[in-house]
């Protein structure tokens, strides 16, 4: 009888180690490479992951507030920039690799020609629509809607414009348009993660944008080892395979 209640105590505390849930707050560009490695971490730890995942600002402004972390996943810039003011552990920081900025087309529609600034002047002149995450928040649509004031054709687009909070609702959303021809710019790796959309190619390379991700534990995290087994699993060699698949660029 005794043994039996032990072995039920030591089940009764693995049930409530599962159900303690990582908390991550991340930007959109690394949700396709933290949903993969989701059961990977739960079987290694225990633990599921409870991701929250949008425009990089957007993560920043959550984690600020005070919402309750374990992880964030941002650029390498607000990364230093939150380390620097206290908020995430200083040697826990690992980058994750580059993400550059790509345009993409509803899938079985006419691919665009989008390699020169001159093509992609013409692409985005003949689109309905034009799906684009957050201008004001999201790195890749700050950085597009400055691409557009430099092809001067900022003006002319504007009616036509779809902006959402983060790059993976602007590909979902671009999916299930109706316009015949439309076309969405995010980060690659929203690209690649969307369902129903495809790549046809980064930015010329006069507007490209290259941004570097990293990972970190909270200085507030309620489970610091299993955060630090996390930040290593998404930066380690066992997930570089993932990384490079999912447009993680060294």
């Amino acid at each position: 009888m005794g043994a039996r209640r032990q072995d039920f105590g030591r089940e009764s505390r693995r049930v409530t180690s599962r159900a303690a849930a990582l908390r991550v707050l991340s930007g959109g560009a690394a949700k396709g490479l933290v949903e993969a490695l989701r059961s990977t971490f739960a079987a290694d730890t225990g633990a599921p992951i409870e991701g929250a995942f949008g425009a990089v600002g957007a993560m920043k402004e959550r984690l600020l507030a005070g919402e309750p972390c374990d992880v964030v996943i941002l650029t390498a810039a607000l990364i230093a920039e939150l380390t620097e003011a206290g908020h995430l552990v200083r040697d826990s920081v690992r980058p994750l690799g580059r993400v550059r900025t790509g345009l993409a087309v509803r899938t079985g529609a006419p691919p665009v020609d989008v390699a020169s600034g001159a093509s992609l002047r013409t692409a985005l002149l003949a689109a309905e629509a034009i799906y684009l995450p957050d201008p004001q928040r999201a790195t890749a649509g700050i950085h597009f809607a400055g691409v557009l004031r430099h092809l001067g054709i900022d003006r002319d687009v504007a009616l036509r414009l779809r902006p959402y909070a983060n790059g993976a609702a602007a590909m979902a959303a671009l999916a299930q348009g109706t316009e015949a021809r439309a076309i969405g710019c995010t980060q690659v790796t929203e690209i690649r993660y969307a369902q129903g959309v495809t790549l046809v190619g980064v930015l010329p390379p006069q507007f490209e944008l290259a941004t570097m991700y990293s990972a970190a534990v909270c200085a507030t995290a309620a489970d610091a080892a299993r955060a630090k087994r996390l930040v290593a699993l998404l930066s380690g060699d066992e997930s570089a395979a993932i990384r490079v698949a999912g447009g993680f660029e060294p």
